[in-house]
């Protein structure tokens, strides 16, 4: 059962998936309009699922579901993925490749190779202010309050040279 995404409870369940690039805004609608048919019919051991989702800055995907009322099974998570995986063959984007990393940059997203995080870091182009995206929350709350965060505030930390970090 699709309901409006401010209307899931702060407790909702969350999954953050990124797209390996920006999306057009007609390929935008029609992950949206695909979503929000998925969400009507979405069902976990015949039970309907209060579930919803947002799209956000054409990137990011994020598919909730409201555990209160009725939670999501591993066949029924199985098949929001295979829908993911459907926008590959059929929009040429994919939804489950971690191998980049979203940065907040001039308001923009952009995707960077882990491989290249370090040299961006060391050489100055990025910082620990620089937001990110922790696509790892749980919650809606989380999601909320603690989805974009500042490098500094991320497991990015690391990439961070030792003399711009504060003791």
């Amino acid at each position: 059962m699709y309901v409006p995404f401010h209307s899931l409870p702060d407790h909702a369940r969350i999954w953050v998936y990124q797209a390996s690039r920006k999306l057009t805004d007609a390929e935008a609608e029609e992950v949206c309009s695909s979503q929000q048919a998925f969400c009507k019919q979405w069902e976990a051991h015949g039970q309907a699922l209060h579930s919803s989702f947002k799209f956000e800055y054409n990137q990011f995907l994020i598919i909730g579901v409201d555990e209160g009322v009725h939670s999501a099974s591993g066949c029924s998570i199985d098949e929001s993925v295979r829908i993911l995986k459907g926008y590959h063959s059929e929009l040429g984007v994919n939804f489950l490749d971690s191998s980049q990393v979203a940065l907040l940059l001039n308001s923009e997203v952009k995707l960077f190779p882990r491989l290249e995080l370090k040299g961006l870091f060391e050489s100055g182009q990025l910082n620990g202010a620089t937001r990110t995206f922790n696509n790892l929350v749980a919650t809606k709350a989380d999601f909320e309050k603690q989805w974009e965060i500042p490098v500094e505030k991320s497991w990015l930390v690391k990439y961070l040279p030792k003399s711009s970090l504060t003791v």
